[in-house]
């Protein structure tokens, strides 16, 4: 994958989120033909959290992903490094706690929350290793992460079809209904790059995460990965040093 490529400073791209955040949420729908709540709502499930726990909700844009959490009752902390898409998040639901940050540099201490999560804004960071890496740090021991990304489907047809939709359709569509049509080409792009299933479950076991899973969605167009912060720290970084082969993993999240 040659992130390179896509060609933005972390500034570009949050000023880019910045200007399509008013339509940003319903321009997803469009898009994703619907499915977008589905998938959220099995981020939220694989999370299992309640009432009591502390959840980091990153990219979380307007706040839609972190709704659910904070509709339970649970507390929730919105976080994501474009000030525009907070804004808009904050004045639709003031009673979500907002807070600007990059995810390879959190601002927050160490073990804060009970679980992490992070939908469809890995590819975007600059350094998603780094990120991953945060992301552990803050997590309590023995909690759990989940990402929600956009991924390789498995169906070599489907596959096909799917990137044609990407690189034709989908530009066309965003012409219609977005504000910056451009943002969308470079979206496309930046899920034509981002690496398949096992490669992020790869990532995420060379950072100190264990028990990795996923489970892929309509086809494999997202997958779902969830991991656990192993309950010790020396066993978190022998994780991370660890050098030989990756495990072959369960396709499945295991609830």
């Amino acid at each position: 994958m040659n992130r390179a490529s896509l060609d933005k400073r972390p500034d570009e791209v949050a000023t880019m989120f910045d200007d399509v955040a008013p339509k940003y949420d319903v321009v997803n729908d469009v898009l994703s033909m619907g499915q977008t709540r589905r998938w959220r709502k099995i981020v939220v499930d694989a999370m299992e959290v309640s009432k009591g726990q502390r959840v980091l909700d990153l990219a979380a844009g307007t706040g839609t992903s972190s709704e659910p959490y904070a509709d339970a009752g649970i507390d929730v902390v919105a976080c994501d490094f474009s000030l525009g898409m907070l804004k808009v998040g904050k004045r639709r639901r003031p009673d979500i706690n907002f807070i600007a940050g990059d995810a390879t540099n959190l601002p927050f201490a160490d073990n804060t929350f009970d679980a992490t999560t992070i939908s469809f804004g890995l590819r975007n960071v600059n350094e998603p290793k780094k990120a991953l890496a945060e992301m552990l740090r803050v997590t309590k021991p023995g909690g759990r992460l989940v990402i929600a990304e956009f991924s390789q489907p498995v169906v070599p047809l489907w596959r096909t079809m799917y990137t044609e939709y990407l690189m034709r359709a989908l530009p066309a569509i965003a012409v219609k209904v977005a504000s910056n049509p451009d943002a969308y080409v470079y979206l496309a792009e930046s899920i034509r790059a981002w690496p398949d299933q096992d490669h992020l479950a790869a990532w995420l076991q060379e950072s100190g995460w264990e028990k990795v899973t996923y489970r892929n969605l309509t086809g494999g167009i997202v997958a779902v990965h969830r991991a656990f912060k192993p309950a010790s720290e020396n066993a978190a970084a022998a994780i991370a040093a660890h050098k030989g082969p990756v495990a072959k993993l369960r396709r499945n999240i295991v609830r």
